[in-house]
């Protein structure tokens, strides 16, 4: 959000880069056209700001099917434009496309996850039952598919959400079908671990927590937030059940892992202080050299008592059901809604606590 980062969404035929000017509190609007079909799932390069991935409807022969494809943006729109709302609008621009994801032997996309770190050219697909690493080559104008596995069992086995690992050098991936979670390791594309009725009902998404390696959120139908450790997966260590309706979208802090955001089916975003089983369950350390041989001995007592678990905020600024939520990449104390008739939401966390934790 902010200049150098900018929120990306897609709306139907569309896709809406949005400019935020945090000093200004100015929200600038750019409409790429993205022609080929109908956006269901995007997602952004995080080591090229301008090429980004779309998963999208397409009719072949009467039949219905959900491809994957990997684009650049203009160049004047990667660093941001401060054009009027209503100029850009009405300047709609096309995406270059650089490649397909070829999935005519896999099945539907579910969506593209690229890997966090690295530099931008490897990233994997989930299309029905199987999972796709696919390497992009020739700046990105060549999808190469460099390994493969399926999901094997009885039933409609599909994918719905999967979450690429910032731990472990990049070499794991957590994915979500039904009402299971399941962990593999994308260098031999192996099961190594599986939450079995991780939910009572559908799992909608899935996120690392990016300061304790073995800790996964996930969320789901059953209007549950659930936290895992990956090494013991047979009950969560924490469950949040603040939402009415189905969650579809949670997501950490990517410097502060405490703030945890939700957004559901029930309109609503809420953020929650989840410091119990964060990476700083007793607050901000003191170092001892800081302190006055009076205040020592009180200090010590104060920063080791474990901080409370909170609802911090509930926005209910949306009319309809929200189907994502994401944090800035510029600014960690800010964070973007969005809803199913397309409003898009900013806020920033309490200034109050932001302090609290800051100091």
């Amino acid at each position: 959000m902010e200049d150098d980062a900018p929120v990306i969404y897609g709306l139907e035929f569309q896709i809406h880069i949005i400019d935020f000017d945090d000093e200004n509190n100015i929200i600038n609007k750019n409409v790429l056209l993205h022609q080929v079909g109908e956006i269901w799932h995007i997602s952004a390069s995080p080591a090229d700001k301008g090429v980004l991935a779309t998963c999208y409807n397409k009719t072949s022969d009467s039949k219905v099917m959900t491809c994957a494809a990997v684009w650049r943006m203009p160049k004047e729109l990667e660093s941001g434009s401060h054009e009027s709302p209503d100029d850009s609008s009405s300047n709609t621009q096309t995406l270059e496309l650089l490649c397909h994801l070829d999935n005519t032997a896999h099945g539907n996309m579910a969506c593209v996850i690229w890997e966090p770190m690295g530099d931008g050219k490897r990233l994997i697909s989930l299309a029905d039952n199987n999972i796709l690493l696919w390497d992009l080559q020739e700046s990105s104008a060549k999808a190469v598919l460099s390994s493969s596995t399926a999901l094997e069992g009885k039933g409609q086995l599909k994918f719905t959400s999967g979450r690429w690992s910032p731990h472990h050098n990049c070499t794991q991936i957590a994915t979500a079908n039904d009402t299971t979670v399941r962990g593999w390791d994308t260098r031999s594309m192996r099961q190594i671990y599986c939450i079995e009725n991780a939910h009572g009902q559908l799992v909608r998404d899935l996120d690392f927590n990016p300061n304790k390696q073995y800790y996964l959120a996930s969320c789901g139908d059953d209007c549950k937030v659930k936290f895992w450790d990956t090494r013991n997966v047979t009950e969560p260590v924490k469950t949040l059940e603040e939402h009415s309706h189905w969650v579809w979208n949670v997501r950490y802090n990517h410097s502060h892992d405490q703030l945890i955001l939700t957004g559901s089916s029930d309109s609503r975003v809420i953020l929650s202080n989840m410091v119990s089983i964060s990476s700083e369950p007793f607050g901000h350390m003191v170092d001892d050299d800081e302190l006055s041989d009076q205040e020592d001995h009180h200090q010590e007592e104060k920063s080791k008592e474990p901080l409370q678990d909170s609802i911090i905020a509930t926005y209910e600024e949306h009319e309809d059901s929200v189907y994502a939520v994401e944090w800035s990449s510029a600014d960690p104390w800010l964070f973007a809604s969005l809803s199913y008739d397309g409003r898009l939401v900013i806020n920033r966390v309490p200034r109050a606590l932001k302090y609290h934790i800051l100091l």
